[in-house]
């Protein structure tokens, strides 16, 4: 450990290239990371400082005016919607935890940013565009993956299990977060090539661009050992930027599915042998319609988006470019009408169910994803029901 940094620090030192490079593991709602970095960043008087931020996530940090943009609109329209809501309990759950211990998330990253500015060092912003993180992540995952990570995200943000201060700072330790990064790959192995194992190769590349002799780098301590391991490599940025295209299976799906649906209620039509055109269309109808207005019904739709639920799902779901969550959201945010004022207070309302049902945003959200998984559901019912008759 080099001399200039408290021997209690979470300080990985390395020599590269005629260059030092001092890695700061932190907890991203710890008091105690925030005093470390400001220490580390005094007593070294870095050339630069290298923060695990991009300058959409910075501008969040900045700014409490972070959500008068969203359109909830085009958030339907473009199909994101559960990809917000998940990005929405992601950061109520870190806020919640930072409350209970007295720290705003990201706290030390920003001091960060303002002690580097103290010293005279030059910022770098190394970590990828959160937005495409978050979408090369929601790329991997299927549909019923997403669902359930969203419902693993909410059921972790109301959980009344307390985080001490002492829990978190025991997760910057390498043994705790071995261990936990090892139980997190066998769990959710498609979250973690996105979320962890690309970032860290892009935020090692990111200090590999730094120019200056002596380096600070400010990073969450799950970031470290693959960074460690990355440092001096190449690595190829472009591609861990880019979107990954739809697969072809994934495509295919899309179209056989409805297909399915149209072959086997052809077939009842043309060869019915006990089962009449209703009942057929029955086997439809019924589950597709009911489930989605079930589902709707329990996001607390209004009584136009229920009826459009009903209405929707038994032709959507044959559409593959269209869902029902896309009718029925487009419906339910047309009655609400968030305003800005609505889009400003998610933060807050978000950290209770009566907020998140309160909220005219998240609950066009909720009632947009609701739909959606009602109507899937009722489509396998539907089918499985064809088939029977059949």
């Amino acid at each position: 450990m080099n001399s200039e940094i408290p021997a209690s620090s979470n300080v990985t030192v390395l020599e590269q290239d005629n260059r030092t490079i001092y890695l700061v593991g932190t907890a991203h709602v710890s008091d105690a990371s925030v005093l470390e970095v400001q220490q580390v960043i005094e007593q070294v008087q870095p050339d630069v400082v290298c923060i695990e931020l991009c300058q959409a996530r910075y501008n969040a940090l900045t700014s409490d005016a972070a959500w008068k943009n969203l359109d909830v609109f085009k958030v339907i329209r473009e199909g994101k919607t559960l990809f917000l809501l998940a990005n929405l309990a992601i950061g109520a759950y870190q806020r919640r935890i930072g409350h209970e211990l007295g720290v705003k998330p990201g706290a030390e990253l920003l001091a960060a940013a303002e002690k580097a500015t103290d010293v005279g060092a030059r910022i770098e912003l190394i970590d990828r565009d959160i937005h495409v993180t978050l979408k090369r992540t929601w790329a991997n995952l299927g549909f019923w993956d997403k669902a359930g990570l969203l419902g693993a995200m909410v059921e972790s943000l109301f959980s009344r299990e307390k985080v001490s201060a002492t829990d978190i700072e025991n997760l910057k330790q390498q043994a705790h977060l071995s261990e936990m990064l090892n139980e997190f790959a066998k769990e959710m192995p498609k979250i973690k090539g996105p979320l962890i194992d690309e970032r860290d190769q892009y935020l090692a590349s990111g200090v590999d661009r730094a120019e200056g002799k002596k380096i600070v780098v400010v990073v969450g301590a799950a970031h470290v050992p693959g960074m460690r391991e990355t440092f001096g490599k190449p690595v190829d940025r472009s591609s861990l930027e880019a979107l990954p295209p739809p697969s072809r299976l994934m495509k295919a799906l899309n179209w056989l599915f409805p297909l399915a649906i149209l072959v086997a209620l052809v077939y009842g039509i043309y060869d019915r042998k006990g089962s009449s055109i209703e009942d057929l269309l029955t086997a439809w109808i019924l589950p597709t319609s009911l489930m989605c207005f079930l589902f709707t019904a329990a996001a607390g739709a209004k009584l136009l988006s229920l009826a459009s639920a009903a209405l929707a799902a038994p032709i959507t779901t044959l559409l593959p470019v269209i869902g029902a969550g896309m009718v029925v959201g487009l419906i339910e945010a047309w009655l609400r009408r968030p305003t800005v004022e609505d889009c400003e207070r998610i933060n807050q309302d978000v950290q209770t169910w009566r907020g998140v049902y309160r909220n005219p945003v998240t609950r066009v959200l909720l009632v947009t994803v609701a739909s959606t998984m009602g109507a899937a559901l009722g489509a396998w019912i539907g089918l499985s029901w064809i088939v029977a008759l059949l």
